[in-house]
């Protein structure tokens, strides 16, 4: 079994924190996690990969082992979080990589897509959204924040950042709970609990309106490029619908759209079945260009 590192690397100036197991001299694979979580989303994952690919996954600014600047001081939106990780890709040599993307690391994925098509040989989406149809009713009340950013609507979703939210984010949708463990949302918790967090998700909160304005961006990259895609989906997501997974196929008709019977958080439950997909779809020759 390959060995996981653990690195940091200043990019502008600012600390990027990084997991990294696998051959140098593998294909690439750069994983970027979602909300509330950071780059240990992928403990169970890196390691039935990283015999056969080279893995990265880094934490996003403001998340995780990473800098946190304070958000008066550093403008949290998913551009500026894409531009980060655009120089992490370069700090690292990752010149051709392929994406595994989750919830807020699919629109910043996407953008790097969009900016460097030559770059992405492949893209593994897992409840990482790019159509409007993929939005379910549980964004309503961020929606009502993005048409009208009030202190009293801001104030209305802190919510999702308490911690009980943080834990039905993980065990809703799951066959058994006592089959996720409790170490994934205790250090997302953990996280959120700092000082000056909550408004850095507050933030990214409302600039998450400038993702579904790129939603038309993103899926002409996808029928121009047509990228070997797996979407891989947990089906009893409160917030990304199936109909999201469905939808790629509209522009790339070859995806391979597959439904797990989880959550939000699939990797917690089927780490197994996502990297046997993975695997099969990034080592079998396939996705090769």
């Amino acid at each position: 079994m390959s060995r996981i590192v653990y690195r940091t690397i200043s990019v502008n100036g600012l600390k990027v924190f990084y997991r990294e197991s696998g051959p140098s001299d593998a294909p690439k694979l750069l994983l970027l996690h979602g909300f509330p979580s950071a780059g240990h989303m992928f403990r169970d994952l890196i390691p039935q990969l990283a015999d056969r690919l080279h893995v990265i996954a880094p934490d996003l600014l403001g998340f995780g082992q990473s800098d946190m600047p304070n958000h008066d001081a550093f403008s949290y939106t998913f551009e500026t979080l894409t531009d980060v990780i655009e120089g992490f890709t370069a700090a690292v040599a990752f010149d051709r990589y392929a994406l595994y993307v989750f919830d807020y690391g699919a629109p910043i994925g996407f953008r790097l897509a969009v900016r460097r098509p030559e770059q992405v040989t492949a893209i593994v989406t897992q409840n990482g959204n790019a159509y409007e149809e993929g939005l379910s009713d549980g964004w309503n009340p961020i929606r009502a924040y993005w048409r009208e950013p009030s202190q009293a609507n801001r104030d209305a979703i802190r919510s999702f950042i308490q911690p009980e939210t943080t834990v039905w984010q993980y065990i809703h949708g799951v066959a058994d709970p006592s089959s996720v463990s409790p170490d994934g949302y205790t250090l997302d918790n953990h996280y959120l609990a700092r000082s000056g967090a909550d408004e850095i998700q507050l933030d990214l909160f409302l600039d998450y309106a400038s993702n579904v304005e790129l939603y038309p961006q993103f899926q002409e990259y996808f029928r121009n490029h047509q990228p070997p895609l797996l979407a891989i989906w947990g089906r009893n997501d409160p917030f990304f619908l199936p109909a999201g997974a469905h939808a790629f196929k509209a522009d790339v008709p070859t995806a391979d759209v597959r439904l797990l019977d989880t959550g939000h958080f699939a990797l917690e439950t089927h780490a197994v079945e996502i990297a046997d997909a993975i695997r099969g779809f990034l080592v079998d020759g396939r996705t090769k260009r």
